[in-house]
C-alpha cells in the first residue's frame, strides 16, 4: 500500500492508475503493485516484439545498410506493430477515454493521440496510401513510455510506503492469558478490552494497554519517533505495534480496532494524503493548460512544416508527434503528489501527524508561535529548581537529602517533587505531619522539619537571605528545612521546564519566528519561565476560555500564528490559530481542532514540523519549476527548431526526455528530510 492515495497521485493524469475510493488500505496497495507488474510485463513483451519491427523497418535497413525483403514483409511489419500498439499502448488508449470523460485532458491524451496518429497513418501507407511508415518510431515510443511509467510507479511505491509500514507493525496473533492462566494464541480481532496478553522478549505488543506485570524497555521508534527505548513497568501504558525489549510483560488491553493508537495514526496519515493541497490545485491547472498548449503546438507544428516550409507529410507528422509526446505533463502531474507522499511518510515515522494538509502547508509561513506553558514548555509536574543552604553547615545535596527523608512518608505534590529530585534518602523515625504547614521526623538522630513560609512567620523565624527572596519573587513554591530547631536552608519548587524547551525556542528564533507563551499562572511564574527559555513575550493569568482571544490579539498585529498546546483546554485557541499544533497527545491522537498532532511531548517537534513544511514547499517549487521549465527548451526542439543545425528529435527521443524529467522529479522528492 502506498500512503499517497493513488487517486490523488494519478488523477492528475487521469487514466494512469485507477483506484476505487473507500477500498481498504491493503487492497489499494495490492492493486498498485499489480499495476506496476502490469507495466513491467507490457514493457518486456513489447520490447521483444520491437526487435523484429526494427529489423523489418525500411528506415532501419537503410541506416544500417542491410536488406531483408520477403513477400508480405509490409504486412508482417504491420502485424507486429499492431501487437505493440494494441497491447503495449492499451493503458494509454484506456487513459484517453477516462480523461475525455472527465473533461480533463492530460498526459494520456497526448500519448494516445501521438501513437494513434502514427499508427493510423502508417497503416494507411501499408494499404496503399503514398508515404512513409512510422512503425519503428511507434514501437520504440511505446516502449519508452512503458519503461518510464514502470520506473515512475516503482518510485511512487518506494516513496509512499508509510501506511504499509504501519500495517506491518502489528503481529498476526497475541498470547492471550485465559482465566486459568493458560496461554492461547488468538488473532488480534478476537482481543477485547480487559483481556490480558503475555508479550515475550523481542515480540511486538499486540494492542494498546497497561502493563500489569513485568519490567522491560520498549522500542516505539516507528510509532512515535522516540529514538531510545522507553522503560516500562507495572502501571505504564504501552502501544500496540511497539517492540518489547528483553523482559516479559503482562498487558491488560485498553484499546482495540479503530480506537487503537496505530489505527488512529493510519487514519490520520490517509486523511492527510487525501486532503486537498492548494499547491496541487495549481499543478493540476498547469498540467491542464500544458496539455492544451501541447495539442495546439502539435497542430501548429504540422501546419507550419507542411504549408510554410513545404516538408513532406511524414516529416511534419513526426514533428507533431514528438511535440505532443515531449510536452506530456507527466512530471508536472507528479511534482506535488510525490512530495506530499514523502513528507507524509516522513512525518508519520517521526511522530508528526498531519491531520489537515492545508494547515501543514500554512506552517511554512508561520511568523509567531504561541506555546501553552503547562505540559508543553514544562513537564506539568512539580520538581526542585533550587536549593539554598543558609547556615553553611550542610551543602545543597545533603540538605535536599534530609528534606527528602522526611517527605518520603508524605503524598503531597511538594513532597513527591522533593523525593524525585533528591539522590536517595536516610531512614526516618517518628514521622509526623504538621497540618497545613509541613512534616517532621527524626533523621540520623536529628530532628528535621520541612515547613512552609507560614510556619516560619508563626514562629517568628526569619529567613534573611536575598536568594530566598528572589526565588519567592519568581513565583516558585519555597519550603524551609529546619534541623534541630535551626534554619538550615530552603528548597524551591516549580513546574519543571522541559530540557528541550530552550533549544526549541532558540532554533525557532533562528528561523525568524517570534516565540510567545500563554499561561494561567501568575506573572512571576510566567516571567521566570519566559526568562529561562528565552521567550520574546508572554501572557500570564489567562483563563482557558480567553486563550483564543490572545491568539486573535497576536494575529491582529499582522502575524501568522501557530498555537501549540495539549489539545484539551487549548482547543479554542488551536482552532483560532492559523495553524493548530497539538503537542503531547500520547495515545490520544484524534485531537479534533488541531491541524497537526505531535505524538511526543517535545517542543523540538514544533521546530521539525515547521522546518518540514518549509522543506516540503521548496521541493514542490523545485519540482514544478523543473516540470514546466524544461518544456521551454524541449518544445521548440521537438517542433524542429534545431533542424537547421542538424538537431532533430525522434518521438522516442522525446519520450525518453519526458521520462527522464519524471524520474528527476521522483528522485528530487525523495531527498526530502526531517531536520532535527
Amino acid at each position: 500500500m502506498n500512503p499517497m492515495n493513488p487517486d490523488m497521485a494519478h488523477n492528475t493524469h487521469k487514466g494512469h492508475i485507477r483506484q476505487h475510493e473507500g477500498k481498504p488500505a491493503h487492497g489499494s496497495g495490492s492493486h498498485h503493485a499489480h499495476m506496476v507488474a502490469d507495466f513491467k510485463r507490457r514493457f518486456w513483451i513489447s520490447l521483444v516484439i520491437t526487435f523484429p519491427v526494427l529489423i523489418l523497418s525500411p528506415q532501419i535497413q537503410d541506416f544500417f545498410r542491410f536488406t531483408l525483403v520477403f513477400p508480405g514483409q509490409p504486412y508482417v511489419l504491420w502485424s507486429l506493430s499492431s501487437a505493440v500498439f494494441f497491447y503495449g499502448g492499451l493503458p494509454f488508449l484506456k487513459g484517453i477515454l477516462d480523461e475525455l470523460k472527465s473533461r480533463s485532458p492530460g498526459m494520456m491524451t497526448l500519448i494516445a493521440l501521438a501513437i494513434t496518429v502514427a499508427y493510423v497513418y502508417s497503416t494507411a501507407v501499408v494499404y496503399g496510401l503514398a508515404g512513409m511508415v512510422f512503425f519503428w518510431e511507434l514501437a520504440t515510443l511505446i516502449d519508452v513510455m512503458l519503461l518510464g511509467h514502470w520506473i515512475e510507479m516503482r518510485s511512487i511505491m518506494a516513496a509512499s510506503s508509510a501506511l504499509e509500514e504501519l500495517a506491518r507493525l502489528m503481529p498476526a496473533e497475541a498470547h492471550k492469558l485465559m482465566p486459568d492462566d493458560s496461554l492461547k494464541d488468538v488473532p488480534l480481532d478476537e482481543l477485547a478490552i480487559g483481556d490480558r496478553v503475555l508479550v515475550k522478549p523481542g515480540e511486538k505488543i499486540p494492542a494498546d494497554g497497561t502493563v500489569t506485570k513485568g519490567e522491560t524497555s520498549v522500542d516505539e521508534a516507528m510509532l512515535t519517533g522516540e529514538s531510545t527505548p522507553v522503560p516500562k513497568q507495572a502501571g505504564a501504558a504501552v502501544i500496540g505495534g511497539s517492540v518489547n525489549g528483553d523482559g516479559s510483560l503482562t498487558v491488560e488491553v485498553r484499546r482495540t480496532g479503530e480506537d487503537s493508537y496505530l489505527s488512529q495514526i493510519t487514519t490520520l496519515v490517509r486523511e492527510a494524503q487525501e486532503s486537498k493541497s492548494r499547491t496541487q490545485d495549481l499543478a493540476n491547472r498547469a498540467a491542464f493548460w500544458l496539455t492544451i498548449t501541447a495539442i495546439a503546438a502539435g497542430v501548429i507544428t504540422i501546419t507550419v512544416w507542411l504549408a510554410v516550409l513545404k516538408q513532406s507529410f511524414a516529416f511534419a507528422l513526426e514533428r507533431m508527434v514528438t511535440v505532443m509526446v515531449i510536452t506530456c505533463p507527466h512530471a508536472l502531474g507528479l511534482a506535488v503528489p510525490l512530495v506530499v507522499a514523502v513528507s507524509t511518510a516522513l512525518s508519520a515515522r517521526n511522530g508528526l501527524l498531519i491531520k489537515k494538509r492545508d494547515g501543514f502547508e500554512r506552517a511554512r509561513n508561520i511568523q509567531a508561535v504561541l506555546f501553552d506553558k503547562t505540559g508543553t514548555l514544562t513537564l506539568g509536574k512539580f520538581g526542585v529548581t533550587d536549593v539554598v543552604a543558609i547556615s553553611g553547615s550542610l551543602d545543597e545535596k545533603e540538605l535536599l537529602k534530609y528534606a527528602a527523608s522526611v517527605e518520603a512518608h508524605s503524598q503531597h505534590p511538594i513532597a513527591k517533587g522533593i523525593i524525585a529530585s533528591a539522590e536517595g534518602a536516610f531512614p526516618v523515625e517518628g514521622f509526623k505531619s504538621i497540618p497545613g504547614k509541613g512534616a517532621q521526623g527524626i533523621v540520623n538522630g536529628r530532628e528535621v522539619m520541612v515547613v512552609s513560609p507560614g510556619y516560619l512567620k508563626e514562629n517568628a523565624i526569619r529567613a534573611e537571605d536575598g536568594r530566598v527572596e528572589k526565588l519567592a519573587a519568581q513565583g516558585k513554591t519555597v519550603v524551609f528545612v529546619i534541623i534541630d530547631r535551626q534554619l538550615q536552608g530552603a528548597v524551591a519548587l516549580a513546574d519543571i521546564i522541559r530540557p528541550e524547551s530552550r533549544e526549541a525556542i532558540s532554533r525557532l528564533k533562528e528561523m525568524g519566528i517570534r516565540c510567545m507563551m500563554l499561561t494561567g499562572d501568575n506573572k512571576q511564574v510566567a516571567k521566570w519561565v519566559a526568562d529561562e527559555v528565552g521567550l520574546d513575550e508572554y501572557f500570564a493569568e489567562v483563563l482557558p476560555e480567553k486563550k483564543a482571544e490572545k491568539v486573535r490579539e497576536v494575529q491582529a498585529r499582522g502575524l501568522r500564528v501557530a498555537m501549540t498546546g495539549d489539545g484539551v483546554n487549548d482547543a479554542p485557541a488551536l482552532a483560532q490559530a492559523d495553524v493548530g499544533i497539538a503537542i503531547g497527545a500520547g495515545t490520544d491522537v484524534a485531537v479534533a481542532t488541531a491541524d497537526i498532532v505531535l505524538v511526543r511531548s517535545n517542543p523540538l517537534d514544533v521546530v521539525s514540523v515547521i522546518g518540514l513544511a518549509r522543506a516540503t514547499y521548496r521541493k514542490m517549487v523545485q519540482n514544478l519549476a523543473w516540470a514546466t521549465g524544461y518544456n521551454v527548451i524541449a518544445i521548440p526542439l521537438a517542433a524542429g527548431a534545431g533542424f537547421p543545425a542538424g538537431i532533430l528529435l525522434s518521438p522516442a527521443a522525446g519520450a525518453a526526455l519526458m521520462s527522464i524529467s519524471t524520474v528527476i522529479v521522483a528522485i528530487n522528492a525523495r531527498f526530502l528530510r526531517v531536520r532535527k
